[in-house]
């Protein structure tokens, strides 16, 4: 698959949490983690860690807001439990973004939702951990993206085979003139 994503969270208290969706990050191939305003330290995130993100992928510790660098043409993803934003299973996933969860306690602040390109939510009816909130949205950007089979009608039957993919032909360039 082409493009890339990240994942984060904002004023997170709890490492062990960190730690759990930073791992889950990896084993989905999530290109980067970062923290903004974090209250803690990455030796705390390392114990709840077990597959050593570190060792695999970029961590960005992020001070605030204003010092959260993204990449161009990289679309910010909040995901909320609100009832006005785009509902997971609904929502086209850009190639290139990052997600950013809210804290254990509360929602993405003001600024982080003013500056996000994008507001989900996961149709639950209250709030979930936010490394199971990370995997849900993670998972759903695997099954909608990565070109599975196509899901069976019905229960214990086959999926449906994609189509062959057929590929255009060949077109040779030469230098100064256009095709």
């Amino acid at each position: 698959m082409r493009g890339y994503f990240g994942i984060g969270v904002e004023r997170m208290s709890k490492a062990m949490n960190a730690g759990s969706l930073f791992r889950t990050a990896h084993a989905f191939g999530a290109s980067f983690v970062f923290t903004v305003e974090a209250c803690f330290s990455r030796a705390e995130v390392e114990h709840a860690d077990t597959s050593r993100a570190w060792a695999g992928m970029p961590y960005y510790d992020y001070a605030d807001i204003s010092g959260m660098a993204l990449p161009r043409g990289c679309s910010l993803v909040g995901v909320e439990l609100r009832e006005a934003t785009t509902e997971l299973p609904s929502f086209h996933h850009p190639r290139c973004c990052v997600y950013v969860m809210g804290p254990e306690r509360g929602d993405l602040s003001p600024q982080m939702t003013e500056r996000c390109d994008h507001v989900i939510r996961i149709p639950t009816a209250f709030c979930v951990n936010v490394a199971i909130a990370g995997a849900l949205v993670m998972y759903d950007r695997l099954i909608s993206l990565e070109g599975f089979p196509l899901r069976p009608v019905t229960p214990g039957a086959k999926p449906t085979p994609l189509p062959e993919h057929v590929r255009g032909a060949l077109k040779q360039r030469t230098k100064g003139k256009k095709n």
